[in-house]
């Protein structure tokens, strides 16, 4: 009787290096590094009214301090991941935290508004960078089996962002004053800096032989994104529809510049791959969801239930909270039980949160909203871990800045989308042209059909998410890239 031999498979270097103290020191480094860019974001909303009086300015003036770093963040989110790929991600990475920390500072002592507006801008290039590269990373410092936690984590610290900027901004400036709430990041700037520069990995050598930066590619696109994301947080009729033929028209041009291109900054072949444009498509609908909790939650709150403005900001945490709450566990299920199928139960989470939303009467008062927000972001926690790994974890080393970048870009997208098309969904089903003057009862007929869009909208990403799996196991469907950067398909065993 032959004894059997079993031959233990070779520990990886990501594996091995998720033991050491090391490694878990990157990833906190990477955590500091969304958590800074995800309270950039939401910080200073809450400051707007407080700049308007100390800088004597109009509230649509002072809004740009929002819409500056907003519009960098878009604009740039793939150029600084495709940067990355090519120059080397650990560089860029602590360049943009130190730009993002520089910049910081510049806000916090910045005399004028428009000086202020422009260090936003400058801010939001950071935080670009930041977005991009912290996910590219993951890939470099934990192992292919761990990838849904180290996702989890990451969706954890942006909701933390999310979900600490109102509060930590209102205490700061009651406190210390509107200066702050910007100041506030120079020290976590650092913190993060030395952190990352201590215990990131080095560069590899991921550049192709004659793989250049497309410029054209770059301003053309950052251009596009921007012109449509003034589209959607600008009011003006017909100056919207101007500039979205103008980001139409800039599509169009992007295309036809990427297929000459000799080293594009985005490969069109790419989107042949079903489980990326699946998950890009996935995570935009979703997000539009998910701003419509924002948007619409607190109109219905504030006029449909009656609530002082203490009670709903009390009540729209929740929903941070929860996403705060659940991120780390969602990644641990997505690693236990496969991308694929986690990405589904997230969805019907959020479409049947979604759907009772619709139903649930406004008598229900504050538990019939929390409720059904509390199942719609644990939804969304799970998704976002998955569609995560999902997208992330069988890119090419050369390519996971770019791939990163869409991910972040798809999520803005949703965001801005989200808060026009879903504000003035809520608008038209509210039957009013002011909604800061309607009934009570008609802002709670606009929640509810905002809602059953919403739920529409989570049940259209469901059935992408079904379409996308039955492709991907298809023959002759998956591709790989070739050393000359061309897509090609190859058969799936």
């Amino acid at each position: 009787m032959l004894k059997q031999v079993v031959h233990r498979k070779p520990e990886s270097e990501a594996e091995g290096a998720m033991r050491t103290p090391s490694a878990r020191s990157a990833l906190a480094s990477l955590s500091l590094s969304m958590l800074l860019s995800a309270l950039g974001t939401s910080i200073a909303n809450v400051a707007l009214p407080t700049l308007a009086q100390a800088l004597r300015a109009s509230f649509q003036d002072v809004q740009w301090v929002v819409l500056a770093y907003l519009l960098a963040v878009t604009a740039l989110v793939v150029s600084a991941g495709r940067l990355g790929d090519l120059v080397g991600r650990r560089r860029l990475l602590l360049a943009g935290i130190g730009l993002f920390t520089t910049a910081s500072l510049f806000c916090g002592v910045a005399p004028t508004l428009w000086l202020l507006v422009a260090a936003r801008a400058t801010q939001g290039l950071g935080a670009a960078v930041m977005m991009a590269l912290t996910m590219a990373y993951v890939g470099e410092t934990v192992p292919k089996a761990k990838t849904g936690s180290a996702m989890g984590l990451l969706g954890t610290m942006s909701a933390v962002g999310t979900a600490l900027g109102p509060s930590l901004g209102g205490i700061l400036i009651s406190s210390f004053g509107w200066r702050a709430i910007f100041l506030v990041n120079v020290p976590l700037g650092v913190l993060t800096f030395l952190l990352a520069y201590h215990t990131l990995p080095g560069d590899k050598a991921t550049r192709s032989e004659g793989a250049g930066f497309d410029w054209k590619g770059t301003l053309l696109l950052a251009l596009t994104l921007a012109v449509y994301a003034l589209a959607m947080t600008v009011r003006g009729g017909g100056l919207n529809l101007t500039l979205l033929a103008a980001a139409g028209l800039g599509v169009g041009l992007f295309v036809l510049v990427e297929a000459r291109a000799a080293s594009p900054l985005i490969r069109l072949g790419m989107f042949r791959n079903p489980v990326l444009s699946a998950g890009l498509a996935m995570s935009a609908l979703v997000m539009t969801v998910m701003t419509a909790t924002l948007v619409v939650g607190t109109f219905y709150l504030a006029r449909g239930l009656g609530l002082d403005a203490a009670v709903v900001g009390l009540v729209m945490s929740a929903g941070p909270v929860v996403a705060a709450l659940t991120g780390i566990p969602a990644g641990r299920l997505v690693d236990h039980f496969g991308a694929g199928r986690m990405t589904k139960v997230g969805l019907v989470a959020a479409a049947a949160g979604s759907f009772a939303l619709s139903m649930i009467p406004a008598a229900f008062g504050i538990p019939g909203y929390v409720a059904p927000l509390v199942v719609i972001t644990a939804g969304y926690a799970l998704f976002q871990a998955a569609n995560n790994t999902a997208i992330m974890t069988d890119i090419s080393q050369d390519q996971r800045g770019v791939v990163s970048g869409m991910l972040n870009l798809s999520r803005n997208l949703g965001l801005v989308t989200g808060a026009s098309v879903m504000g003035a969904v809520f608008a038209l089903a509210s039957g009013a042209i002011d909604i800061t003057t309607v009934p009570a009862d008609a802002v709670a007929t606009g929640m509810r059909g905002t809602f059953a869009l919403a739920a529409g909208l989570v049940l259209a990403a469901l059935a992408i998410s079904a379409s996308s799996r039955a492709s991907a196991t298809r023959p002759s469907l998956r591709l790989i890239e070739d050393r000359a950067g061309e897509s090609r398909p190859i058969k799936v065993r």
